[in-house]
């Protein structure tokens, strides 16, 4: 798949993706194509040139987090941690993003000191409750995970707002996206600085009668809407300047067989720009003239 972006640039992309997400888009873009297995190329930009004052924000904190733009502007709000658009319909975020590196994933933070709590800056209207999550058969999925900011209490306690989970299957939340989140700090190894994108999708379903609806379950009193999908997008700065590399997935929001491979998810970052609305590619372009793409090693 071959796609030219606005500034000129191309951008390659692999066909193949996990079996759970290839027609993502079939109701709407025709006949899938064929193939599976990994997304073979992967987008790769320079790294413009760090600036004094973002060297001096803290480790893990949201400040550094706007380098890239957001992938949208509606209902935006800045936590210790990260920042996240807020969708008051589904009574979850849009997205969260959140940077990682190896300083933002040690400190003395404890999980055992953090409670999930309502966030008061959500309208009363407007916000998940944890009653709405009782007896739900659904865990409350953290979408910037509490382990990613153990540079902080403060970092780590504002993950635990009602405005940064969605509902999320119990053995999926357990297993493979703990698994998921685990490689995202282990690329803290590898790359300068890690900036993940995470957040909800509700996608369409074809039915008895051939026609494609979204639906989906709510829970409780205040209608929290249960995601049929997640999607993670990674921006990764290599070092020394010598790159950004991209990397997307999406999961079900169903439980997940842990022999499965994690490289069986990813998907082209349009696949997640067309279903979700938002745009990712268009502001890593805003930072660079040029754009080449590497082969996935």
């Amino acid at each position: 798949m071959r796609r030219m972006c606005r500034t000129g640039a191309t951008l390659l992309f692999g066909a193949g993706t996990g079996a759970s997400v290839s027609r993502l888009l079939s109701a709407t873009d025709g006949p899938e194509e064929d193939g599976t297995g990994l997304l073979t190329t992967l987008p790769v930009v320079p790294v413009p040139t760090v600036q004094a004052a973002e060297l001096t924000v803290s480790p893990g904190g949201s400040g550094a987090v706007m380098k890239y733009g957001f992938p949208s502007l509606a209902n935006i709000k800045t936590r210790e941690s990260y920042v996240t658009s807020y969708d008051p319909r589904t009574r979850t975020a849009s997205w969260v993003i959140e940077r990682l590196n190896p300083a933002s994933l040690s400190g003395p933070s404890d999980r055992k000191y953090c409670e999930f709590r309502e966030d008061d800056s959500v309208h009363v209207f407007h916000r998940a409750t944890n009653a709405d999550y009782k007896g739900s058969g659904f865990d409350r999925g953290h979408l910037a995970a509490a382990a990613n900011h153990k540079w902080s209490q403060k970092a780590m306690d504002d993950t635990f707002y009602l405005s940064n989970v969605a509902p999320q299957n119990p053995h999926l939340n357990q297993n493979t996206w703990n698994n998921l989140e685990k490689m995202c700090r282990s690329l803290t190894k590898r790359y300068l600085n890690v900036y993940v994108c995470t957040g909800p999708l509700y996608l369409p379903r074809q039915e008895a009668d051939g026609k494609f609806y979204v639906r989906y379950q709510v829970l409780g009193r205040n209608h929290v809407a249960v995601p049929t999908h997640f999607f993670k997008v990674l921006i990764l700065e290599q070092p020394d300047g010598r790159g950004v590399e991209l990397r997307s997935y999406v999961l079900p929001n169903e439980p997940i067989d842990e022999k499965v491979p994690l490289e069986r998810f990813l998907v082209p970052i349009e696949t997640i720009e067309r279903a979700s609305g938002l745009l990712f590619v268009p502001n890593v372009m805003k930072r660079t003239s040029s754009l080449k793409a590497i082969a996935d090693r």
